[in-house]
């Protein structure tokens, strides 16, 4: 939050203040704290296991003279790596206490952590591997910024502005009479224009007022960096792969849900937004087939249904391991119809939560020029110039009259 809104006060206060004027703090929960014995480490060097083949023996620095011996059962290892190591007497977040222990007879003293040790993950297939100008021996948590105080807001459904970290920004800012800060989006376009490899067409503009689209070529589709993953597990969500993972922080940050279409599986280049026809059939990213109803929205391409607009993705437009240009979705859906769909196919989705509540029409653009300029960061991605950006909302600003005799008689 605080790179949104500098305020210097405790998040206990902070709680406090946002619940007195409505936000109202459920939990103030701190996160990686208590794990100062969890610390950064390196491998010096590795034996195989003399009585099993499949562990190896390791030796390891935590910055002092003494070496640890550390039995470690991960393939991904490798001489000179800087990892996460657990010292003898330490709790692991999943509460297993590291002891000095015997392995097929050889000692061990401590534990080479994974993600999933650390409580980062659900699974994970192999140590932590860290970055090598981490300093020896200080604690894990704190040097890589994990450590942090999280508050649980109760957002009430009339409150969907609030629903992002930007959102409770706006509000501490206006408490605490605070400036926001301007965040600049800046990215290189190169190649085609995205005008020419994309056409939009909505046909039901009631419950799709305004559909934008962004095209990333040339992507690489791999794990985020520490700062992303630890972000998203923060706040309950798994991490997928770079893309996702983008798609997912643009949504916590802005409040705007995106999707991401592998652009290659899209067939006659086109986006056509309607209405489902009776019974239609679809399979969703969770490999469930749902049966629709003819007041569910579709996103479809030039043949047929690839997302159930505002709720889920289609199994068959889904970034995978292979994708490599990515149409980045971002639209404002009405409220009623996303609940209604949601709500009848019992599919309820971070992303149909907030469309329910109603996102900013206006915040649309934002959020996929975030989602462009990241993925050519983080996947190596090349963003086409330009956006395409269907907008059939009714143009004008409204203006609300109040009287100053009422304001005066309200206030006293």
């Amino acid at each position: 939050m605080k790179q949104w809104v500098e305020v210097e006060d405790t998040p206990e206060s902070i709680a406090d203040r946002m619940t007195m004027v409505g936000l109202e703090a459920a939990a103030i929960e701190p996160f990686g704290v208590g794990y100062d014995d969890i610390v950064i480490g390196k491998i010096l060097k590795i034996e195989p296991h003399p009585n099993a083949e499949k562990l190896s023996l390791c030796d390891v620095t935590v910055g002092g003279d003494e070496t640890l011996s550390i039995i470690c059962g991960a393939k991904n290892i490798y001489e000179g790596a800087v990892v996460p190591v657990a010292l003898v007497g330490s709790v692991l977040p999943n509460g297993m206490k590291i002891k000095r222990s015997k392995i097929r007879g050889v000692p061990s003293v401590g534990m080479i952590c994974s993600e999933e040790e650390l409580g980062l993950e659900e699974h994970s297939t192999g140590i932590m591997l860290l970055s090598e100008d981490l300093p020896l021996g200080k604690p894990f948590f704190e040097v890589t910024g994990l450590k942090d105080t999280l508050i649980d807001f109760e957002i009430t459904p009339n409150r969907g502005d609030c629903l992002s970290i930007l959102g409770i920004a706006r509000e501490v800012s206006a408490v605490y009479d605070l400036p926001l800060k301007e965040k600049e989006i800046s990215m290189e376009e190169t190649g085609e224009p995205v005008s020419r490899a994309i056409q939009i067409e909505i046909e039901n503009t009631r419950d799709c007022p305004r559909y934008c689209a962004r095209l990333v070529r040339n992507i690489k589709i791999g794990p985020s960096p520490l700062w992303l993953r630890e972000k998203l597990v923060k706040l309950g969500f798994r991490s997928i792969n770079n893309v996702v993972d983008i798609t997912n922080y643009v949504l916590l940050e802005l409040g705007q849900p995106l999707h991401a279409f592998d652009y290659d599986t899209l067939r006659g280049k086109k986006i056509l937004v309607r209405s489902a026809s009776e019974g239609e059939r679809f399979i969703t990213l969770d490999e469930k087939e749902r049966i629709l109803k003819g007041e569910d929205l579709l996103i479809c391409d030039g043949e047929g249904p690839v997302a159930i607009a505002g709720v889920m993705g289609g199994l068959n437009s889904e970034v995978t391991d292979n994708t490599t240009n990515v149409l980045i979705e971002s639209a404002y859906f009405r409220p009623g119809a996303i609940r209604r769909t949601a709500k009848r196919l019992g599919l309820p989705t971070e992303a149909s939560f907030r469309f329910e509540r109603e996102v900013d029409p206006d915040g649309v653009i934002r959020a996929a020029d975030l989602a462009a300029s990241m993925m050519a960061d983080l996947a190596g991605g090349e963003v086409a110039p330009g956006i395409v950006d269907e907008d059939y909302r009714e143009k004008g600003v409204e203006t609300i009259e109040f009287p100053m005799e009422k304001a005066r008689a309200t206030l006293g």
